[in-house]
């Protein structure tokens, strides 16, 4: 009963790029994707985490961990071994709609938002704090663009007056406006069963959600450089004891909380994203568990986060070759341009970041759509375009396929002896939608047509996307189950909003 509900609320006329499978580029070769895991395993072995929650620690040492002199706790070889093999390789992420829901793991590529931004746009040309209602027509465009597969909840909502106003107010938001898998944080774990309450009344009834997860829990587990951060473990526990599937994330700063060597920094957020790994299946072995090992890179100049450097694209390709090669289902970052408006420098290092994660086989690519401003800010127009230019992206990791028909030599010698053209062969009018991507904001038009047509601007016409997309409010969540999440909770986005 509860699935034909669901499935009656699936909005009319979604559809999703169906991830493609990546790891064709490989940044590192064989010999140094050895040296730098087998450096991440000396890193837990030998120098280990601190700073461990005392009833967490104890069930690792129970397991095979070791406690230094100093009390960090070190994970032998064997332990890293045992936790590879029973960890799951393969995580299933409903949608809220069964039919928008994703299988991560493998090197199937998908493209998802991120991000705690604090402001957005503004009508002047400048930028304000960012809002609830910012963050609900943010994750409309999320759940209706054809080329982002999942929604993690991209901004902070500054407005909200406390961290329980935030958390709760931000998880229905995303749960309201996206029918498709969503991700949320938590400030802390005893708002984990409060939000996971609601996801049951949104579902149906109670137990609902343990049986169609569609959330993830968004936790930092490291505090760089290697140590746990432990109120992450402790939402960490809250949400493996709620079902939630678990993103765990870890994001070294290259030179500042991580080596200034890639390498170096690439053994260290391996070393932390694998404790993190080590931490969920000793709490619950084989729990559903994405590892978020997102290397960050710092302008040495001023010791600044930069997203869109060419090192950072490198640096996250290179983390998705380390976790599949594990075959750890896995989550990098990119798309985090520095620039502050979605200009030529927007488009060239969200490209390039995006487009490297992409080859290189990462699961999920977080942050990839939306962001400005070195994480800062995060604009609707800028995700509608980004959405455009990730359908690009998406179609070149598929490369060239090899259909039964895609040579085709009578065809070939039927047009080279006869019209000289493949215009209207039936192959080309069968494959036009299926071979090619076409773009649904870059312009093709020809110059003369494009002066004629008064020049259109790319951000003109993302606004009038941004428009088009938010236009009707969402129906995927039942009307009755909204007005009881509303009776339980103090919800503070409007009824009517659209």
């Amino acid at each position: 009963m509860a699935r034909r509900a669901r499935e009656q609320h699936t909005p009319r006329g979604t559809r999703v790029t169906p991830p493609p499978h990546g790891g064709t580029f490989r940044p590192l070769g064989p010999r140094r994707l050895d040296q730098i895991t087998q450096a991440a395993f000396d890193i837990l072995e030998k120098i280990g985490m601190a700073d461990c929650p005392e009833d967490v620690a104890a069930l690792a040492i129970e397991q095979g961990a070791r406690r230094r002199d100093d009390g960090r706790l070190c994970f032998p070889k064997t332990m890293i071994d045992a936790t590879l093999s029973k960890a799951m390789r393969r995580v299933n992420l409903p949608g809220f709609s069964e039919d928008l829901g994703l299988t991560i793991g493998g090197g199937n590529v998908h493209i998802g938002t991120g991000g705690a931004a604090v402001e957005v746009p503004d009508d002047a040309g400048g930028f304000r704090a960012a809002q609830l209602a910012d963050l609900y027509q943010l994750m409309q465009i999320v759940g209706r663009a054809e080329n982002i597969h999942y929604g993690v909840r991209p901004i902070v909502a500054r407005d909200m007056e406390t961290a329980w106003d935030l958390d709760a107010n931000t998880a229905f938001a995303c749960l309201k406006a996206c029918p498709k898998p969503i991700g949320i944080s938590f400030d802390t774990a005893q708002h984990v069963p409060r939000i996971t309450q609601m996801f049951d009344i949104a579902l149906g009834g109670e137990g609902r959600f343990r049986q169609h997860p569609f959330c993830m829990g968004i936790i930092v587990h490291a505090v760089s450089p290697l140590r746990f951060a432990p109120e992450g473990v402790e939402i960490m526990k809250a949400a493996i004891q709620a079902g939630m599937p678990l993103q765990i994330c870890t994001a070294a700063q290259a030179g500042a909380t991580s080596p200034v060597t890639l390498a170096g920094a690439l053994a260290q957020g391996l070393a932390e994203s694998l404790a993190g790994l080590i931490i969920a299946n000793v709490l619950s072995p084989g729990f559903p568990t994405i590892l978020a090992f997102m290397p960050f890179i710092s302008d040495l100049r001023t010791g600044a986060m930069t997203g869109g450097s060419g090192e950072a694209a490198v640096a996250n390709a290179a983390a998705a070759q380390l976790l599949l090669n594990l075959d750890i289902p896995s989550t990098v970052s990119a798309g985090m341009t520095d620039a502050k408006e979605p200009d030529a420098q927007a488009g060239y290092e969200k490209g390039y970041t995006v487009a490297l994660a992409a080859q290189a086989g990462a699961d999920m690519i977080n942050l990839s759509v939306g962001m400005l401003g070195s994480l800062m800010v995060a604009s609707p127009e800028a995700l509608v375009i980004d959405d455009d230019m990730c359908a690009a992206i998406l179609r070149s990791v598929r490369g060239v396929e090899l259909a039964d028909d895609a040579l085709d030599l009578e065809m070939i010698e039927a047009v080279a002896s006869g019209p000289g053209h493949y215009l209207g062969e039936a192959q080309t009018l069968a494959r036009m939608r299926t071979e090619y991507v076409y773009p649904a904001l870059a312009d093709r038009q020809s110059v003369q047509d494009w002066q004629e047509a008064g020049r259109p601007a790319l951000t003109d016409r993302a606004k009038d996307r941004v428009r088009e997309l938010t236009a009707q409010a969402p129906t995927h969540l039942p009307k009755d189950r909204e007005a009881a999440i509303r009776a339980a909770f103090d919800i503070k986005v409007p009824k009517d909003h659209t």
